[in-house]
């Protein structure tokens, strides 16, 4: 293998190993307002909040315009009513292309193309023209060398997936069968991504009970009000989890995979009318901080834990020009003025410690012991917690206590898990502390002498046979590839600029 196919593969590689931005919380931003502050007023507002990633429902050329030079990555929109011509001419699709995406990069930070929203459910006679509009706008993006720079999807609501719970058994409904392969399968091509418009205000209205309010504003549930699904025992501990695996188990059951997910649009209501009592300012406030915190964990959901959930809020400002109930028109988390709505911080650095390892989960002191049991009994079964180092001869063991176990057990799970809403709770046996329990040879996940114990455990490596030290070599030598490899991808030089 030569030098330059080697460094190729190690760059490939930095990228699988790490993900150098991390998941991103963007915004979209609706035009249905009777007062629409001007282009330059809320590009202002956009970069005051930190706010890198923002959805265009169109390709507004005031907009794009005032988004020059910002940085900020823009998602621009061909409109429902835009879909039919293009798919129909590809001239039509060009010329789109050379007006609302060639114009204005470099300078302004054009990263994808929503074909249309949620066209299937709302306009699902325009269904045979999607894929069309899509493959017509990706070959002219090839033609003006933007294809690499910018993708091409297009939103879906979750009601292309009729019974989304529990997301083990969801599929597409099997009237778009043939659409979505084919769209799904687009993607794959392009390495483009899946667009899910989530909502979990609405579906926990629809449950009619069923689901708590707290699993869809992603608050703790007591231990009588766990959600799992029966057939993985994945523990949900938020709704909005629960749809993204939904998805991910319905692109699968059509053979598909390999195309990660994107949430356009999510986000709660802060007002609604006499009948819409949960469409709250409280509520809203809860909702959006609590995804911050979600997708600033750089996790997905419990069946793709290593794929971020990258997600766009619903929406920037109220607009007012909406029809339907008083919540339609209450989405907004800013006022025109670009005061907040309610206390709101979009900055993951602001809002939380989220890839930060200072908190630890440990048995609360004077808990019942049958409940701290129980509590190592599922996390080390369950919860996949990783109990190795409390077993006989082992760190951890001694004290050989339930108090101590417990500690351990609980902790493990916690760091394992909180990126995709774990909690720790155990029953009321457990409880956050911000002071490392490690001790002696005894590390705990997350403590500062085991930074990456929960990242990349070493290999377990099993008893040297006659026929295993040739295979010991092969995982050893691996192992020291892979310590180079991610050597050179800390070193702050730019490999590319080599060859």
């Amino acid at each position: 293998m030569t030098f330059d196919i080697w460094l190729q593969a190690i760059l490939l590689f930095c990228g699988v190993l790490f993900n150098a931005e991390g998941a991103f919380v963007g915004i979209n931003i609706g035009t249905g307002l009777s007062s629409l502050p001007s282009a330059a007023d809320i590009v202002a507002i956009l970069r005051a909040h930190q706010i890198t990633h923002v959805r265009l429902y169109d390709a507004d050329a005031h907009m794009l315009n005032a988004l020059s030079n910002t940085g900020i990555e823009v998602m621009v929109s061909v409109t429902n009513q835009e879909v039919l011509a293009v798919g129909e001419r590809p001239s039509t699709a060009a010329a789109w292309i050379n007006k609302n995406v060639a114009a204005y990069v470099p300078s302004t930070n054009i990263t994808a193309i929503a074909v249309g929203s949620e066209i299937l459910t709302t306009l699902p006679h325009a269904a045979p023209i999607l894929l069309p509009a899509m493959s017509n706008l990706y070959k002219a993006l090839v033609a003006s060398n933007l294809n690499f720079q910018v993708k091409v999807s297009t939103p879906h609501s979750m009601g292309v997936i009729p019974r989304p719970f529990p997301p083990s058994t969801a599929t597409f409904n099997t009237t778009w069968n043939s659409t979505i392969f084919q769209i799904l399968q687009f993607l794959k091509n392009t390495k483009s991504f899946y667009m899910l418009n989530a909502y979990p205000y609405y579906e926990y209205i629809r449950s009619n009970g069923i689901f708590p309010l707290e699993y869809a504003l992603f608050q703790p549930l007591s231990a009588v009000k766990q959600i799992v699904d029966p057939n993985t025992l994945f523990h949900y501990n938020s709704m909005f989890d629960a749809l993204v695996d939904a998805t991910y188990s319905s692109i699968a059951a059509l053979n598909m995979s390999g195309i990660p997910i994107v949430v356009t649009e999510t986000g709660w209501p802060s007002l609604g009318g006499a009948n819409e009592p949960d469409a709250t300012a409280e509520n809203a406030e809860t909702y959006n901080n609590n995804l911050i915190r979600r997708v600033s964990n750089d996790s997905g959901p419990p069946s793709q834990l290593n794929i971020p959930i990258n997600t766009y809020i619903y929406e920037l400002f109220n607009e007012d020009k909406r029809s339907g109930p008083v919540s339609e028109r209450n989405w907004g988390i800013f006022f025109t003025n670009g005061t907040a709505v309610y206390d709101l911080s979009l900055s993951v650095s602001d809002s939380l410690g989220a890839n930060s390892s200072t908190s630890f989960c440990i048995a609360r002191q004077g808990a019942d012991e049958s409940a701290l049991q129980d509590g190592i009994n599922w996390a080390c079964g369950q919860g996949r917690a990783d109990c190795a180092a409390i077993q006989q001869g082992q760190p951890c063991y001694m004290p050989n206590t339930l108090q101590n176990h417990a500690s351990y057990a609980y902790n493990d799970y916690y760091q394992r898990m909180r990126g995709s809403g774990g909690t720790c709770d155990f029953g009321g046996s457990a409880t956050l502390t911000t002071a490392d329990p490690s001790y002696g040879s005894c590390r705990f996940t997350g403590g500062s002498n085991s930074s990456t114990a929960g990242l990349f455990p070493p290999p377990a490596l099993g008893p040297v046979g006659p026929s295993s030290e040739s295979s010991r070599n092969v995982v050893l030598h691996f192992g020291t590839v892979v310590a180079v490899i991610a050597t050179l991808c800390s070193v702050d030089v730019n490999l590319r600029n080599i060859w």
